[in-house]
């Protein structure tokens, strides 16, 4: 098949043949996009869950335009400036005790690709073969070769099986089941070769936003440092206030071993993500000798720029977001809580600031054929949902208003009425 756009940019996660042109986004301003022929849109998933205070916030806007006039970029190899070291130590001062090293990158996929090498790096050079990976069923943590490896094996990566690491899976800590999750995370860990332990805390987002209670994440910590695996938060997507917390292992009091950090990080201005990770993973790779070195980078290694936006973004963070959070998270349960006995939906939920909901179809999952039709209903209705095949997620800027939020929900019952 011939494509007969006239366009030749390849979107991401996007079947061209099936989807009509892209809408053209000219302008951003707190919880609204607005369209060339001026729709005004709210971004009800703060655009892929990046932007958290709001789009062109003016503070962040104002320290990215300061950095860009002074230095905009320089190799992180051997040198360092003030931006990336403001945010390295403000970092340390907020995520959980016990992490003491940050290493920047520049997307969440990244991040995790960082943190499973430093866990590798560290088993190989203190001299243990332990070299095996244990992972959640459902979980997504990106989509380059190592984080396909450690994320749900399916339609996202079927295509490039030939290159993926073999890995441990334990079963998602459904409701009623979470001993069974215990049990065969215990049983992996025991495997004298499990290196670390990747997971989602609390939520797992591509995978159908499926939650799980704090005490689970404190039971697996537990079950890792019985047997010395290191445990590997990724919180791209659950830090920066969208669980309630500033990030989701504050809820189960986890202290991990390495977290990665993105998506909010800059507020949602410009790519940056972090890898933070204990002292003794750090002097794993501390040596006279060349080769314990640790061999990783890319090009745009804690961009000052960047790193301005991250600066500023943390500062906000100092004075009141959390407040906000707060705020979003009580009109998130208020709004949610009818769904619950709507019988055109199942498994409404929420955890902090972000709500999803079932939507009874004939077909379920990530293709599942009511997914498009959801999109352009709300395309229509000038919201910004993207529906997970038949799961309907809210995730919403902070700044978003009571009377956006009831809008959102009000076109999500309106879009059950028309479809179903």
């Amino acid at each position: 098949m011939t494509s007969p756009r006239k366009s030749r940019v390849w979107h991401p996660f996007t079947q061209h043949a099936l989807h009509g042109e892209m809408t053209r986004i000219v302008r951003g301003e707190g919880a609204y996009l607005y369209t060339a022929d001026d729709r005004r849109i709210i971004d009800a998933i703060a655009s892929w869950w990046v932007v958290t205070h709001g789009h062109c916030h003016p503070h962040i806007v104002r320290a990215i335009q300061e950095q860009a006039e002074q230095l905009n970029q320089i190799i992180f190899a051997g040198h360092t400036h003030d931006p990336a070291e403001a945010v390295a130590a403000q970092l340390l001062k907020l995520a959980p005790d016990g992490l003491d090293y940050v290493f920047f990158s520049d997307s969440g996929s990244t991040s995790v690709e960082v943190a499973l090498k430093m866990a590798l790096g560290y088993w190989h050079n203190i001299g243990v073969p332990r070299t095996r990976i244990i992972v959640m069923e459902h979980s997504y943590h990106g989509d380059t070769v190592g984080t396909m490896s450690v994320g749900a094996r399916g339609v996202f990566n079927k295509a490039y099986e030939p290159l993926l690491f073999d890995v441990a899976s334990i079963p998602f800590p459904a409701a009623g089941h979470e001993q069974a999750t215990l049990d065969a995370l215990e049983a992996a860990c025991k495997n004298e070769t499990a290196a670390a332990f990747i997971v989602e805390p609390l939520i797992l987002g591509a995978g159908g936003m499926l939650m799980y209670p704090a005490w689970v994440l404190k039971e697996m910590k537990r079950i890792c440092e019985a047997s010395g695996v290191l445990l590997i938060a990724d919180e791209v997507m659950t830090g920066w206030g969208r669980t309630g917390t500033l990030f989701a292992c504050e809820q189960a009091d986890v202290s991990p071993d390495i977290a990665c950090y993105s998506k909010g990080l800059t507020g949602g201005s410009l790519p940056l993500a972090v890898t933070l990770c204990r002292a003794e993973i750090y002097d794993a790779h501390y040596s006279s000798d060349r080769s314990r070195t640790f061999f990783h980078s890319s090009s745009y290694t804690a961009n000052p720029v960047a790193c301005a936006a991250a600066r500023a973004n943390l500062e906000l963070w100092q004075h009141g977001a959390g407040d906000r959070v707060a705020s979003v998270a009580a009109m998130q349960q208020r709004l949610i809580a009818p769904f619950r006995a709507d019988p055109r939906f199942e498994n409404a939920r929420r955890t902090g600031t972000i709500t999803a909901l079932d939507l009874k179809a004939s077909d379920a999952g990530y293709l599942a054929g009511i997914g498009p039709k959801l999109q352009a209903f709300f395309q229509r209705r000038d919201l910004l949902l993207r529906p997970l095949g038949n799961t309907i997620y809210v995730m919403p800027p902070y700044c978003v208003t009571e009377a956006d939020l009831e809008e959102i929900y009000a076109a999500i019952g309106d879009a059950a009425d028309e479809l179903t």
